[in-house]
């Protein structure tokens, strides 16, 4: 997906070199032969590029268990985030600390477009408020893992971030969350696309100079 003249992925690929990254796989199964023909060796950004391709489906995490040469701590993220969110920091707090796994999240808020009563048991009214904007916290699609975190992934078969986290909070295992204040975008989100093009002139000064 462009934003004005530029594909996401572009964009970033791009702040992930200027964060120190020189290594980056592609986990590839839907036109993986464009993305290929595109991004090539990773050359043309100075970062080393290679793919790791899916001959079914496997979701955000699955693809972690093709991949051969992962590190002790690693960056995992989606292709179609627009966020200001400082990469090469977060890696570096999830490292020095040890963590098993790190969700990047940020806050959000949701508008109800109701008058929202609130009742006892027996159905009398102690509270009213007039559409309130419910606060919540979510993931940005950004995560940071050691590579213990295989062992918490089934080869060959279809894993998600969402299998992954519901399977570690069951088994009681640390999961820490990093709280980002900053700019962030989910681009696969219609209304988030439309923002983000109008957006882009002010932040590719910050985001992609």
């Amino acid at each position: 997906m462009p934003i004005i003249d530029r594909p996401i992925l572009e964009i970033i690929i791009r702040q992930l070199v200027r964060c120190g990254f020189d290594h980056l796989t592609l986990a590839v199964n839907h036109q993986a032969d464009l993305l290929k023909a595109f991004f090539g060796d990773g050359s043309r950004w100075g970062v080393l590029i290679d793919y790791s391709l899916e001959t079914k489906p496997l979701s955000t995490m699955g693809p972690l268990r093709l991949v051969p040469d992962l590190p002790e701590n690693f960056l995992v993220m989606n292709g179609d985030i627009l966020t200001d969110l400082s990469y090469d920091e977060l890696l570096r707090q999830h490292a020095s600390e040890r963590r098993l796994f790190t969700i990047a999240a940020t806050g959000r808020e949701q508008k109800i477009d109701y008058g929202v009563l609130q009742v006892t048991a027996d159905q009398q009214l102690r509270g009213f408020q007039e559409k309130p904007s419910i606060p919540y916290l979510v993931s940005m699609g950004v995560y940071c893992l050691n590579l213990r975190i295989l062992d918490f992934i089934p080869p060959c078969r279809m894993f998600g971030f969402d299998q992954l986290v519901m399977d570690l909070l069951a088994r009681e295992m640390p999961v820490h969350v990093v709280r980002h204040p900053g700019y962030w975008l989910d681009i696969g989100r219609p209304d988030d696309y439309e923002r983000a093009v109008q957006d882009w002139p002010s932040l590719a000064a910050t985001i992609d100079p």
